[in-house]
């Protein structure tokens, strides 16, 4: 892989209002929902279960895998934060259009 692919999975909280969601949940509450994910990480949970359990993205069902993408594959914001990222690393709270994402750089 080089430096211009990468491979992550990620943990995407949508709240109502956005393009595709259909959380029923407000921003507060998804950004209190991705607070609380980001800290059970930080106390060392496995983010494969933590995204089974909360994501809204359909790569949930998977670990939050995405496989690997190209830069500028993802929406801006995500790309941006994915490409700093060394493998293993974990993002802080990055908002898109989609919603709330916790990203995890594992290539």
């Amino acid at each position: 892989m080089d430096d211009n692919s990468a491979r992550a999975s990620h943990i995407l909280v949508s709240y109502e209002g956005l393009q595709g969601s259909d959380s029923g949940r407000s921003k507060e509450e998804a950004q209190e929902l991705i607070g609380t994910i980001q800290a059970e990480l930080a106390n060392g949970a496995d983010f494969a279960e933590l995204a089974g359990e909360h994501s809204d993205c359909p790569s949930g069902a998977g670990g939050g895998e995405l496989g690997e993408f190209g830069r500028g594959d993802m929406v801006p914001e995500f790309d941006e934060v994915v490409f700093d990222l060394e493998p293993g690393e974990d993002s802080d709270v990055v908002e898109t259009a989609f919603g709330f994402h916790l990203i995890r750089r594992t290539e």
